[in-house]
């Protein structure tokens, strides 16, 4: 690719998360091929999963909902590659996209973050833990069935500042994700695979483009 050719168009969700994934790869592209940052356009583009705030995932479509308008935008040609965090990515990719690659994968595990708390099992009898993932709920309940597990929607800012207004007295997010924003110190205990199993993909940032575009294949080959 020569700096006089279009930028590449990366799609991504607009969340803070979802920005630094796509500056990150941005980077490791610019640094791979030597090329300037204005080689490169990062695309903001709205997902159903950000926008419906008020319904579990499970009732509204699933995990799809994170990709499905970014998918949109790679087959008809709106952006030349997306990045998603690989645990929001359904089991197969639409009919003419193909994931083309994965970064060196982060942290798997997950975060518990405590209101008054450090830990889960400082949490008082019929304590209240926040989380939109189903995963998460479900292993909360068998580490305490004591517990009060609800709904918690949201990116990490918004999951943050509804537990700091006492919505929950504890919440859970994904430690690669607090890394990626240098937010690890917010986590007040980290939970071990063995008795927390994170989600398949978790820590992992992916590349999806069109099948078939070998330019796209060429360029994030070295990353």
């Amino acid at each position: 690719m020569s700096h006089t050719e279009a930028p590449i168009r990366i799609g991504t969700r607009g969340s803070q998360l979802a920005l630094a994934q796509a500056s990150e790869v941005r980077a490791r592209l610019m640094a791979a091929h030597g090329l300037p940052e204005d080689a490169f356009g990062i695309e903001i583009i709205s997902t159903s999963g950000d926008r419906i705030l008020d319904r579990p995932l499970s009732e509204v479509g699933g995990k799809g909902l994170f990709t499905k308008e970014i998918e949109a935008a790679l087959l008809d040609g709106r952006i030349d590659l997306a990045v998603h965090s690989s645990k929001d990515m359904a089991t197969a990719s639409p009919e003419g996209l193909v994931i083309t690659a994965f970064l060196e994968r982060e942290d798997v595990r997950d975060a518990f973050i405590g209101r008054d708390v450090a830990t889960i099992d400082d949490l008082p009898r019929g304590a209240t833990v926040g989380s939109a993932s189903l995963r998460r709920q479900a292993l909360m309940k068998r580490l305490r069935p004591d517990l009060d597990v609800v709904i918690f929607r949201g990116n990490v800012q918004t999951r943050l500042r509804k537990l700091s207004e006492g919505q929950a007295d504890g919440t859970l997010l994904a430690l690669a994700g607090l890394n990626r924003m240098d937010m690890a110190s917010t986590a007040t205990e980290v939970l071990s695979v063995e008795r927390f199993p994170p989600a398949p993909g978790q820590g992992a940032i992916c590349i999806q483009s069109r099948e078939g575009d070998e330019r796209i294949a060429e360029l994030v080959a070295p990353i």
